[in-house]
């Protein structure tokens, strides 16, 4: 996934630091893990007008994984850091 590439760009290669974007990239791909028996832990986004979209999100760290439920299976569409405004990023809006 590339937000997982850039993410561990980011903290490995900019901040210096691999062991933290090590960390970093496992805590986030063990949260997803606990999304396929436990897909309901996520909030439900919902835009400030009150509309509801597709999508969930769950934290990992100072991450956000958004992800669309269909059926039995869980589609991870995005993680975004969570400061940044992730409805701008994944809405486009």
């Amino acid at each position: 996934m590339q937000d997982l590439d850039e993410i561990y760009d980011y903290i490995a290669v900019s901040l210096q630091n691999p062991i933290a974007a090590k960390n970093t990239i496992q805590g986030i791909r063990e949260t997803v893990a606990d999304l396929k028996t436990l897909n309901d832990i996520g909030i439900k986004l919902t835009l400030p007008s009150q509309i509801e979209t597709p999508y969930r999100f769950i934290q990992s760290g100072n991450y956000l994984i958004f992800y669309r439920r269909a059926d039995c299976n869980v589609f991870i569409d995005r993680v975004i850091y969570k400061k940044r405004d992730y409805i701008q990023v994944l809405l486009g809006e």
